[in-house]
């Protein structure tokens, strides 16, 4: 499967042909009725106007007096499972995603955004972090709390453990066509040439390593740059304990001497500096969150600024608007009695 999509890969790359297989795609795709995404009570629950699931592919809450939700299931054949596609949680849809969550036994949630990119929210904070621990979602009776952060070097794992997707190995896939399918129960899927690329690469990444790659494993490997607890040559009696990179290790009860002493000192210390980079990623971490959050703040305060512009607009505009027209009064009466004025001199 792996090896066709690649070599289609490389054709699209060579002639970049990327730009007319969007098109294709586009075009080729069937529009179906969205008239419930448009109800006047649901317009405040999508992000965007021109991204709305289909009437026939909406997920529907349960015991709800509006069940309405912006987002699609997506049944794949080819993977044997069901999916839900659904847009950035915005601040007053929290709970429903939650409550679909609940309600559809969603066994893992993948985020495939930041919070914020390039200065625009993407979604809303729907999950709690370590420093929250817990979030309240009184509008459907849920509570979501904290247990755990895995923070790898291009995923983070948040509340659901995340899990690996098997497609069945050895059968090719037509990647237009599927992309076709799907576009039947959520619109707008796939919406630049360069994520249709992206999609490619990836389903030839992900084939790789199900197989068994060893370069691409070693690759994916690296990337996740996971702590390993350091490796010893034998297994002293401990009778205290340091921690290092998060795992604990055992310090020898007997005196060491000579090179069994050389080489655990050299040993901890590449534990040390492994712990020293751990650190700097917690630290780049956290300035990253650190930013985030400046920039949510700081658009906030723009909303703000705007609104309040706004209502002072309303303010003052019927007294302007009854200005403009006592004004208006006032010089066409003095224009009139200026005429009559000259009529009776003449």
């Amino acid at each position: 499967m792996s090896a066709t999509v690649e070599r289609e890969f490389e054709e699209l790359d060579a002639q970049n042909r990327w730009q007319q297989l969007y098109l294709e795609i586009r075009n080729e795709s069937h529009d179906y009725p969205h008239r419930v995404a448009k109800f006047p009570e649901n317009r405040n629950r999508n992000r965007y106007r021109d991204v709305s699931p289909y009437d026939h592919s909406r997920v529907k809450l349960q015991n709800a007096e509006n069940d309405y939700i912006n987002a699609s299931l997506v049944d794949i054949e080819e993977a044997q499972r069901s999916y839900i596609l659904t847009q950035g949680p915005l601040p007053n849809t929290g709970c429903h995603f939650w409550l679909m969550v609940w309600q559809q036994k969603t066994k893992a949630v993948v985020m495939l955004n930041r919070v914020v990119e390039k200065e625009s929210v993407k979604c809303a904070q729907y999950w709690p972090t370590k420093d929250d621990r817990e979030m309240l979602f009184k509008e459907t009776g849920f509570s979501v709390k904290f247990l755990s952060e895995d923070v790898k070097s291009y995923y983070t794992v948040h509340l659901l453990q995340l899990e690996n997707i098997n497609m069945e190995k050895g059968d090719d896939i037509n990647i237009k066509q599927l992309l076709l399918n799907m576009r039947k129960y959520r619109m707008g899927l796939i919406q630049t040439p360069d994520q249709l690329r992206f999609s490619y690469m990836t389903i030839i990444e992900g084939g790789k390593f199900i197989k068994g790659d060893s370069n691409i494993q070693k690759r994916w490997k690296e990337l996740s740059k996971e702590d390993l607890c350091p490796a010893f040559d034998h297994s002293p009696t401990k009778i205290m304990t340091e921690k290092y990179n998060g795992n604990r290790i055992g310090l020898e009860e007997e005196k060491l001497t000579g090179d069994r002493y050389t080489g655990l000192s050299s040993k901890m210390q590449g534990t040390a500096e492994e712990n020293s980079e751990s650190v700097l990623r917690k630290r780049i971490r956290e300035d990253r969150k650190a930013n985030t959050a400046q920039k949510v703040q700081q658009m906030k305060q723009r909303l703000n600024e705007t609104e309040r512009k706004r209502k002072r607009w309303l303010y003052w505009q019927p007294i302007l608007t009854k200005m403009g027209f006592v004004s208006f009064i006032l010089v066409g009466a003095f224009v009139g009695w200026t005429l009559l004025f000259q009529q009776n001199v003449l």
